[in-house]
């Protein structure tokens, strides 16, 4: 609720901003409100479900992946033509025409863009911020009737055991997000300009191929929902590793042919929409994750989407003719392939309550035979 309202507190103020001062720190209130909404929101999520927080955690994540793939569409729908309709002048410039005239007709064109564009970007951030606020609300009048809902979540969560290698895991997983945010976020934001100098594909099609990414990305998270609630967390996540291992392996060594670059993008897109929540869900059926494990996981994603792509572009930059884009790709599967087996291999490991408790059932069975009394008797 709180982090909804900042966003909402961001929104309204964005527009009226005249210093760049003041529009850093509200875009900066917007950044932290988010960050919270993305960590309280998996742990509200694994402490309403608990074991059953599968499809809710793809559903979660699902409405993450719809508004990224519709809002450029809806943006571009709000500008689109705006500029073939104010700025017919500056297009259609004629040398016999005095430069004076030039410079008004184009300063008239600008303004009249200018307060075209600040009436819709003004109404945009208005109805956003107005159904934060509403959902604000709403979340707020669930905190103040869920008291005992609290209590009764806390005194379950004093019941459950850590594992063993606790940390480890949750480290593990850090790095695992780190690796596979920053890969998502790199092939989307460069596979455009990517297409166009090593595929010499055309602009539409570099742009579709982009559209291509991310609507496989956000149909298989939708898909995902009904697939959590038959298929267990791991399974999830070992399907989606492999086939991002494979489509990587084809659009790194195969990237020049067309129909390869076409179906392991979309390929690569689906398999790594379900990592994220079913990661989550996964790691909570070993192990307690709490208000700062899944704090850590953010960091560890948002971190990878903050490095990785200004890594990737600078090293695009220095050297033109090598794929790094798909060499990321390809790397960070194959991190992703060692890391899941030896997170696996940890969380099976027995812990000392796990130890305890079975041979206080052995001692409990011993004693029984002894006396001669089964369960049902005693």
């Amino acid at each position: 609720a709180l982090s909804m309202f900042g966003t909402t507190v961001g929104l309204y103020g964005i527009p009226w901003c005249k210093k760049s001062l003041l529009l850093t720190i509200l875009m900066s209130v917007i950044g932290a409100s988010m960050g919270i909404l993305d960590t309280g929101g998996n742990v509200l999520a694994l402490n309403t479900w608990g074991a059953e927080a599968g499809p809710h955690m793809q559903a979660l994540h699902f409405s993450f992946a719809v508004g990224a793939f519709v809002a450029p569409i809806l943006a571009k729908m709000a500008l689109g033509g705006s500029e073939s309709k104010d700025f017919p002048i500056a297009e259609k410039t004629n040398h016999s025409v005095p430069r004076s005239v030039l410079t008004a007709s184009a300063a008239s064109a600008t303004s009249a863009l200018k307060h075209h564009l600040g009436a819709d970007f003004l109404w945009s951030y208005v109805v956003i911020g107005t159904y934060l606020l509403l959902v604000s609300f709403f979340f707020f009048i669930l905190y103040s009737k869920g008291s005992s809902a609290r209590d009764k979540s806390k005194a379950s969560l004093q019941k459950c055991m850590f594992a063993k290698y606790h940390y480890v895991l949750i480290f593990l997983l850090f790095i695992m997000f780190f690796c596979y945010v920053g890969a998502e976020i790199t092939y989307g934001s460069y596979i455009f300009t990517y297409a166009k100098p090593f595929a010499e594909m055309k602009e539409n099609e570099a742009a579709a191929l982009n559209s291509v990414f991310w609507g496989a990305f956000a149909a298989c998270r939708g898909v995902a929902i009904f697939c959590a609630a038959c298929l267990y967390p791991g399974t999830m996540i070992l399907l989606s590793i492999v086939g991002s291992a494979v489509s990587s392996l084809c659009l790194a060594f195969f990237t020049r042919y067309p129909a390869s670059l076409w179906v392991g993008t979309a390929v690569y897109g689906a398999s790594m929409a379900t990592i994220f929540p079913s990661s989550i869900s996964w790691i909570e059926q070993y192990t307690v994750v709490q208000g700062k494990s899944a704090s850590l996981f953010v960091i560890g994603a948002a971190l990878g989407e903050m490095c990785i792509p200004a890594v990737v572009g600078y090293l695009q930059g220095r050297f033109h003719r090598v794929p790094v884009v798909m060499y990321t790709a390809l790397v960070t599967s194959a991190l992703t392939v060692v890391l899941f087996p030896l997170m696996y291999k940890l969380a099976n490991v027995p812990g000392e309550s796990d130890s305890k408790e079975m041979s206080e059932s052995e001692d409990r069975k011993a004693l029984l035979s002894n006396s001669g009394l089964n369960e049902d008797e005693e």
